[in-house]
């Protein structure tokens, strides 16, 4: 069976929600409200990214140096990004995350091959235009990262999933395996999920020779 690893991106590869910082620094209006809607399951990913992002006015050259200042990447990253190519294993980034950030980290760290299936964003003067395109090309709202691994389960692989956060839950449980930090892993706890913790991502990795996929 082919393998692939879906990958989340914010809070996984990088340290910290990159897109939380620039709505922090940049959104014009009450963005964290809108975050608790979308915790407590009263509005989907697509419309709180479509709202919260709406605020954020800033040209895209401002925030494209303001996440060149800002992002860290996990250690590990190109360990774990490296022993996929090795393995034949496919790696996959799909992120709530917006498109033009996630490229220009990416690129940055000489890592602009990879695969990589986010919101795709749009520059406007009274604010950013954000969606989610599913993998048979239609809009979503909602379930992004799923559609994603049920696309991938239907083209035969064996899906090996690693994410941080709450809108990794749903997709995690479809997965074979999971790789879980943060909210996710605390998930995992409570729904008595089969995980693997991990700090950095050469954790990752030693847990992918342990599987011996």
């Amino acid at each position: 069976m082919k393998t692939m690893v879906q990958c989340d991106f914010d809070g996984t590869i990088t340290e910290e929600d990159v897109g939380f910082l620039l709505l922090d620094t940049f959104a014009d209006g009450d963005w964290r409200r809108l975050l608790g809607e979308y915790r407590d399951s009263k509005i989907p990913v697509g419309v709180f990214n479509a709202k919260a992002f709406a605020m954020v006015k800033a040209d895209r050259q401002t925030l494209i140096k303001f996440v060149k200042g800002k992002a860290r990447i996990r250690a590990g990253f190109q360990e774990l990004v490296t022993y996929c190519d090795r393995k034949g294993f496919q790696f996959v980034i799909v992120s709530n995350g917006l498109d033009f950030y996630i490229e220009t980290i990416l690129r940055d760290i000489g890592m602009e091959n990879i695969e990589a299936f986010a919101a795709k964003t749009r520059f406007r003067p009274d604010g950013l235009e954000v969606e989610y395109i599913g993998p048979g090309g239609s809009r979503l709202e909602s379930d992004f990262k799923e559609a994603y691994v049920r696309s991938f389960l239907g083209r035969g692989y064996r899906i090996v999933y690693v994410g941080n956060g709450i809108s990794d839950f749903v997709p995690a449980k479809q997965a074979h395996h999971v790789f879980a930090t943060g909210d996710l892993l605390a998930y995992c706890k409570e729904a008595n999920l089969n995980c693997t913790s991990f700090i950095d991502l050469n954790e990752v990795v030693r847990g992918l020779e342990l599987l011996q996929l």
